[in-house]
């Protein structure tokens, strides 16, 4: 998921005028933002939801410029009042500066993910280093630092609430981590440092997306993509033909390794070549090779951790996670990585048993597992996915399955609007209310890939719920399911299922924020503990009575058969060792590259990257990681920098609070109230540990996890 902008956009993409200047000055007097751009006043749509269809690619840049200018005189203010600092004149002063540069940059980010285009890449280039030299001259300035470290040693004294002390400590931690501390010489380099990354994150985004769509795979003839749906080989028509290759078809790439067209084709040249393309990107020279970019940050961002005085930049980031050390992370890697190897390898000896029953000739190989997987599935549970892809028509799923779920649960309505205006027509709205009848929220779904969209699936929040600034949470869910050709329904596979019940955990975290501070607002948490209520709200896709509820035939509305509703509940650990194998190898590389010193980073990727898998016992050749550093976005994006293994850490949390659910009852309105006043609702308010031992009663146990993913037996 995406997070959302508090006080100051997030490093990662923020920006600024005089980088170099020790302390704040107020810029100098310039015109404010023309009336006429839309990010010059808070929007006037309901909830100020952005109004999309008077932003155009022209109206950011100057946005920006203004907003950065905005922020720094208001800041500039804060750091020179002559009245003693106080938590009021300093802290809740600057959590209510840059709303402006907010509001487009969050909007910015959000559209430059899920709708793209060289205008927009262009002004990222240009304006992540920027917006990185912006943080810094707001977290490396004396003066400002001097007020807020005041606040910080007399916190105990000020009789401030919890919410309110764990700002004041919030910001203390991030000054420090932001160089408040270094001498002027040292804040000079950590600014050139920051500006690099910066800009080589963003080149490293766009490049995958580039070579995600320059590496598509074109095939001559129909033949070669037996086993393929119609409607499938419609969409690969379709693309060719709007590439100018009319006659032919391209299988467009996602962005993990595994292709998901790998599961149906029955042809295995065409299974290679479509697996050596995902394999090969960014990796085989052309202008989007990102070999020198993956190289490139891990030194940067070493020798940025060094200069802060950490070891690795894997010590810098994990402090501020639940995690808080590699050594942490490695055990709970090592833990899984070992028995999840184990039973992918018993699954493979399962796969080659059909090969070999059927005369294949060969061992099973990487762009064999989907196609086979699926035969196991079959002889084992006697049903398919292509048994199961009519039941779940991606209308009835939403309505029907996720948002009964949360209903039921939480007691929320939701109503489907079509006068606000979106950024592509597939995108749709929806007003969420409160079990009081009071709106809470609007929800954007967009659904389909696009060849302008980021890969993967993801939460945002466009508007983040705040008391302080009065802000009600706009939130959005983006997924990549390919688009049908017209007239054909939209049929989904059940990881796409449960993908659209994960992402709506997330969209939960924000609609149901109640805090103060936009610092804490909506899944404004540590990244190790924001996965967790996502990963929690999978556990309704195949809870039987939400299941039964939208597991319907999409043209006859029969409900899924009983034995192929038990079928699918007995399957769920079925591929858990692969499934947990490419997870887990691929957040042990983000690791390694991470607990380098900037003397240790490799200047051979591939090598390095097989060199590690081989160390970790990572490198069982049929199941490849499930990004490989040089299209690895998380990693080397920044969002998830020395973070990809929160996903598993979350989910240590998830399997347990799954237990919690069954314990006393499951899908219950009592049960769900429970986990959002003590939880959901509290963002990153206070310490997330102990906000889930306040709900749970004490930490969690690694047991529901391996549980949950069938690795017990090894």
């Amino acid at each position: 998921m995406n997070r959302s902008y508090s006080f100051i956009v997030a490093a990662s993409v923020a920006l600024a005028y005089a980088a170099t200047a020790p302390a704040i000055a107020a810029p100098s007097a310039s015109a404010p933002l023309d009336a006429s751009n839309p990010f010059a006043k808070v929007s006037s749509l309901p909830f100020h939801y952005p109004a999309f269809d008077k932003i155009k690619d022209e109206h950011f840049k100057p946005a920006f410029d203004a907003g950065m200018r905005e922020q720094l005189r208001e800041v500039a203010a804060i750091a020179a009042n002559k009245a003693a600092p106080t938590f009021e004149n300093t802290i809740v002063a600057m959590e209510r500066s840059g709303q402006l540069l907010a509001r487009v940059a969050t909007t910015f980010s959000n559209l430059q993910g899920a709708n793209t285009n060289d205008a927009l890449d262009a002004i990222d280039r240009e304006m992540s280093p920027k917006l990185a030299a912006h943080h810094d001259a707001i977290f490396m300035n004396e003066q400002l630092w001097q007020r807020v470290k005041a606040i910080y040693d007399k916190r105990d004294s000020l009789k401030l609430d919890a919410e309110s002390k764990h700002l004041v400590e919030r910001y203390r931690r991030d000054f420090v981590r932001a160089g408040a501390n270094l001498s002027a010489a040292d804040k000079a380099k950590l600014k050139t440092l920051n500006g690099e990354i910066a800009g080589l994150q963003s080149n490293f985004a766009q490049n995958v997306l580039k070579e995600a769509n320059a590496s598509a795979l074109v095939v001559d003839t129909r033949a070669e993509l037996a086993g393929l749906s119609d409607a499938e080989i419609a969409v690969a028509a379709a693309e060719a033909k709007k590439r100018g290759l009319d006659g032919k078809y391209v299988i467009a790439l996602v962005n993990t390794t595994i292709q998901p067209p790998m599961a149906s084709m029955t042809n295995r040249a065409t299974r290679e070549r479509l697996m050596a393309a995902s394999l090969a990107r960014g990796s085989h020279g052309g202008d989007f090779d990102s070999r020198a970019l993956v190289q490139r940050l891990a030194r940067l961002r070493a020798e940025k951790a060094a200069l802060l005085g950490y070891p690795t930049f894997a010590a810098y980031s994990l402090e501020e996670e639940t995690a808080k050390t590699p050594e942490a992370v490695n055990k709970l890697l090592a833990d899984v990585i070992k028995p999840a190897e184990a039973n992918a390898r018993s699954e493979a000896q399962e796969i080659q048993k059909v090969i070999d029953a059927e005369k294949g000739g060969f061992q099973v190989a990487a762009q064999d597992w989907a196609y086979y997987t699926d035969k196991v599935r079959a002889a084992k549970y006697a049903f398919d996915e292509s048994q199961l892809k009519p039941y779940f028509e991606m209308n009835n799923v939403v309505l029907n399955g996720v948002f009964y779920a949360a209903g039921k649960e939480y007691g929320l309505s939701f109503k489907e609007r079509h006068d606000l205006p979106v950024y592509d027509p597939d995108v749709r709205t929806f007003d969420v209310f409160d079990a009081d009848g009071k709106q809470l929220a609007i929800f954007i779904m967009d659904y389909y890939a696009r060849p302008n969209k980021q890969g993967g699936a993801w939460m945002n929040e466009y508007v983040t719920q705040s008391k302080l600034l009065g802000n009600m949470p706009v939130v959005a869910n983006h997924l990549n399911i390919p688009k049908p050709a017209a007239g054909q329904p939209t049929l989904l596979t059940f990881d796409e299922v449960t993908t659209a019940f994960h992402e709506f955990g997330h969209a939960l975290h924000g609609m149901f924020s109640n805090v103060k501070y936009p610092t804490f607002g909506g899944a404004n948490t540590a990244r190790d503990f924001v996965e967790y209520p996502s990963q929690l709200n999978e556990m309704w896709a195949t809870w039987p009575e939400v299941l039964a509820n939208y597991a319907k035939h999409y043209q006859t509305g029969a409900p899924m058969p009983k034995a192929l509703l038990d079928k699918v509940t007995a399957a769920r650990k079925f591929n858990m060792g692969f499934i947990t194998t490419e997870y887990t190898a691929a957040a042990i590389l983000d690791q390694r590259w991470h607990q380098l010193a900037p003397s240790q980073v490799p200047a051979d990727v591939p090598g390095f990257e097989a060199q590690a898998l081989k160390e970790a016992g990572a490198d069982f050749a049929p199941v490849p990681p499930r990004y490989r550093s040089t299209y690895f976005s998380h990693s080397f994006s920044g969002g998830y920098s020395a973070g990809y293994y929160a996903y598993l850490w979350s989910e240590k949390l998830a399997a347990d609070t799954t237990e919690w659910f069954k314990e006393n009852g499951g899908l219950l309105r009592k049960n769900g109230d429970y986990f959002r006043k003590t939880l959901l609702s509290r963002g990153g308010s206070a310490d997330e540990l102990e906000l889930f031992r306040n709900f749970r009663g004490r930490d969690a146990k690694i047991e529901p996890l391996l549980e949950r993913r069938g690795l017990t037996g090894n």
